[in-house]
């Protein structure tokens, strides 16, 4: 069996297309099939099923993927051991991020790179779940997610930060004398909000509910960009984690405000699965992040 085999087979489960996995893998099509074609012959099972395109994967297809995904994952930092038992860590560093951590990408990004200059690093943003099934799958190297509600299984954690929840309108909305709002106020207004696929919202209707009371958005949406864009249009207010607090700074049209009574906060941080022996660049990202440890 070979491992270009095994890379194969998980890219087109991941991606899902025979071309874009043969791009990916750095191949053409007819030796990517030829490939998944050798991988079945060996293992004796059928693992994908195919016509002139890729269908999905067989049972045994499902079974085999999360250790060849583990396989994978596991030569790789072996690999990344190796060249860094002799020379600075290098290559490339992937981080898989909530929406409510993007924020607290910048001061990550500073550390980890001036820890070790040989890194790159690669930044996307993710639900809490997509982070988790990401580390299980090697696709990431950490994750930047919340630590105790919804915890991700079976991983190593630094807190980096505890978030509290702020109230954003457009400057003249009725708030501009106000230090705080509270929460019957706040679900009064016109609200768009994260949609409740994201983490970030199901914590909210948790709160709110907490409350005694009910929230129903006007609109919705899987961006900050885009809430605080609607706010800036005029006509909506929205709930923002306070991570995002430095980026509203100085903006003539943001009027931000805390919660009364608001003491509970949520803890984030980074997150790397919790394996024997911890990879290099696991080990880097958890470096990085004891440096910025202030919760």
């Amino acid at each position: 069996m070979h491992f270009r085999q095994l890379r194969y087979f998980v890219t087109i489960a991941r991606l899902r297309h025979f071309a874009q996995a043969a791009a990916e893998c750095g191949v053409s099509q007819p030796t990517l099939s030829a490939g998944l074609l050798a991988l079945e012959q060996e293992v004796g099972r059928r693992l994908v099923e195919r016509d002139r395109r890729f269908i999905g994967l067989t049972s045994h297809g499902e079974a085999m993927l999360p250790w060849a995904e583990q396989i994978l994952g596991a030569v790789n930092s072996m690999a990344s051991s190796v060249a860094a038992s002799s020379a600075p860590i290098s290559g490339e560093f992937g981080l898989a991020a909530i929406p409510a951590a993007l924020p607290l990408v910048g001061l990550f990004a500073e550390a980890l790179l001036a820890q070790n200059p040989g890194l790159t690093l690669s930044v996307r943003s993710a639900t809490s779940r997509e982070i988790e099934r990401s580390l299980n799958a090697f696709e990431c190297d950490a994750g930047l997610t919340y630590l105790d509600h919804e915890p991700a299984g079976n991983v190593l954690s630094v807190a980096l930060h505890a978030e509290r929840y702020l109230f954003v309108t457009r400057a003249g909305a009725g708030f501009d004398g106000r230090d705080a709002i509270t929460w019957e106020d706040a679900v009064a207004q016109p609200l768009c909000l994260l949609h409740q696929g994201m983490q970030f919202r199901r914590i909210l209707d948790s709160r709110v509910k907490a409350q005694g009371l009910a929230i129903a958005p006007r609109a919705v949406a899987d961006s900050y960009v885009a809430l605080l864009d609607m706010v800036r249009s005029g006509g909506f207010s929205t709930i923002v984690p306070d991570t995002y607090a430095h980026l509203l700074e100085g903006l003539d049209w943001a009027r931000f405000l805390p919660f009364e009574g608001e003491a509970e906060r949520r803890r984030i941080g980074l997150v790397v699965m919790n394996r024997a022996p911890l990879g290099p660049l696991a080990s880097a990202g958890l470096a990085a992040a004891r440096e910025l440890m202030t919760v």
